[in-house]
């Protein structure tokens, strides 16, 4: 049986987008064993994933280094024969070029790439990241095809939330870890006030979205709810494949939506598109600012302020590009 290793230790959006490759090695390999490499935070999106065996989860919350050691010593005992680093950094490339797989493969971008079997230059344009993974993924295996992104979806506990499944409503993610990917908490009060009142609202997150979803709730008190840091990450993706549309920012609810392939509306703010992290999901939307902006965009990631201090990436969008989307 062949045993491969997926290394994903960013966000986990991205980690939501590897499990693409994995169902695509699925479908060719069905017989094959694959283990997710995912930070502790990542860890539930994949747990009950039914696109792999197993997990091994790097601990970066606490004593982050030596867990890294400890990573190293587990991935080394199970004795992978593939290892599929999608990560172009120190600490993914030593675990990968420390596992006694005879095939690493991975991104000549990261450090250690001189101990990788199969590599490619990665760019950040022209492809999105599920094609960007597939491409590494076929240096090696050449036959796989593009799959979607796989989530196990759970129905949630809480009452309230089991009780808008026969409501028609529509979900908002305000957050981001990047503040240059948010929108204005202004804009999405403005927005709030626009949806009809047959519509319920409920505004979703992290516990820390919360704040922002109170002064979401304060222009519209009606027919809203706050559900931030209320249902874990399968729970969530019930909530968003059960609603009318979901709004999030270029963050990881879009590709959770992907994955469960809900209706959502994606806007971007200082990313763009062209990085490759738009929707998948059969009904997909983007909303970005119309005016060609000389400095967006200002990053990959983005930033915590706006680097030129007027964030009219954000504030140059109009709520109408929102609302135009309350009606499929």
């Amino acid at each position: 049986m062949m045993k491969i290793l997926i290394i994903q230790t960013a966000s986990l959006g991205d980690v939501i987008l590897a499990t693409a490759t994995a169902n695509s090695i699925k479908e060719l390999l069905p017989d094959c064993q694959i283990s997710f490499l995912v930070k502790d935070s990542c860890a539930e999106v994949i747990k009950n994933n039914p696109v792999k065996d197993n997990i091994i989860v790097w601990n970066k919350s606490k004593k982050k280094y030596k867990n890294l050691f400890n990573v190293i010593k587990d991935v080394r005992y199970l004795n992978f024969d593939i290892v599929i680093n999608f990560q172009r950094f120190f600490s993914s490339g030593l675990i990968s070029a420390l596992s006694k797989s005879s095939m690493i493969i991975g991104y000549k971008d990261n450090p250690f790439s001189v101990f990788f079997k199969r590599k490619i230059k990665h760019s950040i344009h022209s492809f999105h990241e599920i094609e960007r993974n597939l491409i590494l993924a076929n240096t090696y295996f050449q036959n796989l095809k593009l799959a979607k992104p796989v989530v196990d979806i759970e129905i949630p506990k809480n009452e309230e939330i089991l009780a808008l499944e026969n409501k028609k409503f529509i979900t908002i993610f305000p957050g981001s870890l990047w503040q240059t990917k948010q929108l204005p908490i202004r804009k999405w009060c403005d927005f709030v006030k626009t949806i009809p009142e047959n519509i319920s609202v409920v505004i979703a997150g992290s516990k820390t979205d919360s704040l922002l979803a109170n002064i979401i709730m304060e222009a519209r008190p009606a027919n809203i709810l706050n559900a931030c840091g209320v249902l874990n990450i399968r729970e969530s993706a019930w909530l968003m494949k059960k609603a009318y549309m979901n709004f999030t920012n270029d963050s990881a609810p879009t590709h959770l939506a992907s994955a469960v392939n809900a209706n959502v509306t994606t806007v971007f703010c200082s990313t763009v598109p062209a990085f490759g992290f738009t929707p998948l999901s059969e009904v997909s939307n983007i909303v970005e600012c119309a005016e060609n902006l000389d400095c967006r965009p200002c990053g990959i990631h983005g930033h915590v302020t706006c680097p030129k201090k007027h964030f009219d990436c954000g504030h140059k969008i109009e709520v109408s590009q929102l609302t135009k989307f309350l009606e499929l």
